[in-house]
C-alpha cells in the first residue's frame, strides 16, 4: 500500500484580505483535521473492543453494473494481536492463515502450500482494518465516520484514499452493535468486493493453535517455503 502526504498550501493575496481569510482557513482546517482525528479515534475504539471475532462470511464479487461475478462462503476468525484466519468454503477450498510470524495458503485443490513470512505492513486492507492497524490505514486513506440514526452503536465509515493512484475509489466498513458487519471495496475500475459477516460471535475463546497450519503428510503436495528462516513443521 503506498504512503501520500496530502498538503494544501494557503495563498496569501493581501494584508487586508489575505490575513483574515488565512485567519478563518486555518480554523476551518484545524476544525475539519479535528474531525477527521475524531473519526479515526472511533473507528480505532470499536475495532479495539474485539480481541477474538469469527464469522461466517458471504463474499460477493460484482462488476460496475450491479451483476455478481462470484460468491463465496468463508470461515474468518481473528485473535488479537496476531491471529488472522480467512478459509474459502466454497465454490473453490482455500485457506490463508497466520499466526504473526508466518503465512500459510494452502489451496487443496491444487496440491499446493505456500508459506511466507508475515509482515503486517505489506498486508492486504482488509487485514489491517479487521487487525486494529488504523494509524497504517490512516497514512493512505482519509476516514469519515457517519452515525446511523436510531441505531445506537451503528455506523458506518467511509475510506478514501489520498493517493490517486490507489487500487481503491471508496472502502466502506458497516458496523452493527459495535461490531464488524460488512465491508465494501469498489475498485477503481468499477468492480466491487462486498464481505458480509453473519453468525458473529466476539471475544470468545479461540486457541492460538488454529492460527498455525500443521503441514499434511501428502508426498503431492507442493510446499514452496519462502520463509528467511525455515522454522520445523508443527
Amino acid at each position: 500500500m503506498m504512503k501520500f502526504s496530502k498538503f494544501v498550501p494557503v495563498l496569501l493575496v493581501s494584508c487586508l484580505i489575505a490575513l483574515p481569510a488565512a485567519s478563518s482557513q486555518s480554523a476551518d482546517e484545524s476544525s475539519s483535521s479535528m474531525a477527521a482525528a475524531d473519526d479515526t479515534a472511533l473507528l480505532q475504539t470499536m475495532l479495539s473492543d474485539l480481541s477474538t471475532f469469527r464469522a461466517d462470511v458471504r463474499q460477493l464479487v460484482m462488476e460496475s453494473s450491479g451483476s455478481v461475478l462470484e460468491e463465496s462462503q468463508i470461515l474468518f476468525m481473528l485473535k488479537r494481536p496476531d491471529g488472522f484466519y480467512w478459509e474459502t468454503l466454497q465454490p473453490f477450498p482455500e485457506l490463508i492463515v497466520t499466526d504473526g510470524e508466518s503465512l500459510w495458503n494452502y489451496q487443496p485443490d491444487l496440491l499446493q502450500l505456500t508459506i511466507d513470512d508475515w509482515q503486517t505492513d505489506q498486508s492486504e486492507l482488509a487485514a489491517q482494518l479487521l487487525g486494529g492497524q488504523i494509524n497504517a490505514v490512516a497514512e493512505s486513506y482519509a476516514i469519515e465516520a457517519v452515525a446511523i440514526e436510531g441505531q445506537p452503536g451503528s455506523a458506518e465509515f467511509y475510506l478514501t484514499p489520498l493517493d490517486p493512484s490507489s487500487l481503491y475509489e471508496r472502502v466502506t466498513l458497516y458496523f452493527e452493535n459495535r461490531e464488524p458487519a460488512s465491508i465494501l471495496l469498489v475498485s477503481t475500475n468499477g468492480q466491487r468486493t462486498l464481505w458480509e459477516f453473519y453468525n458473529r460471535q466476539v471475544n470468545l475463546s479461540l486457541a492460538s493453535d488454529q492460527f498455525v497450519f500443521p503441514v499434511p503428510d501428502d508426498e503431492f503436495l507442493d510446499v514452496i517455503d519462502n520463509r528467511s528462516q525455515t522454522a520445523p513443521a508443527p
